[in-house]
Parts: structure tokens; C-alpha cells; sequence
């Protein structure tokens, strides 16, 4: 299986907020804790609504927690990774 071309900054997220573990995420937005595991390792894209959730998790915007990573041909330029 292809990585995905959307990353996510929920390992980041997950330890700012109190290092909460890949379970207590996964029963926050009701999915398995292996379905985190491949949404934070980018071997799987999350449908909308569950983006949504881990968004609402973090008290983040759907934008900071994942990016969509066209390719360098027609990405925006970026003042710096999603990330940091």
C-alpha cells in the first residue's frame, strides 16, 4: 500500500495535549486505535468527518492538523512545514 499524499502533524498534537495516547484518541472519535496508528503514519487518509473529530479533539482547524501534499510542481509555496 502507497503512502497517502496527506500528512498530519497528530503525533505533535497528541503530545501537546497532555501526551495523550493513540487509544485515548481513537476512542475521543470513535475508531480503533490501529485505525489512528495508520491515519498518524500516513498509510491512510481519514474520511472527512473523522478528520473533522480529531480537528474538534485538538481545538484545531482541519488545516492544521492535516496538509495535502499535491507535489512540488503545484504546491503553494509555504512559509514553513505544518508541522512546527
Amino acid at each position: 500500500m502507497a503512502p497517502t499524499l496527506v500528512t498530519n502533524c497528530i503525533r505533535r498534537l497528541r503530545f501537546e495535549h497532555g501526551e495523550m495516547t493513540q487509544q485515548q484518541l481513537a476512542e475521543r472519535i470513535g475508531v480503533t486505535r490501529q485505525t489512528v496508528n495508520a491515519i498518524e503514519a500516513g498509510k491512510y487518509s481519514p474520511s472527512l468527518e473523522v478528520a473533522f473529530r480529531i480537528a474538534e479533539v485538538f481545538r484545531a482547524r482541519i488545516d492544521d492538523v492535516f496538509l495535502y501534499n499535491r507535489g512540488p510542481a503545484t504546491r503553494p509555496a509555504m512559509d514553513g512545514a505544518p508541522c512546527e
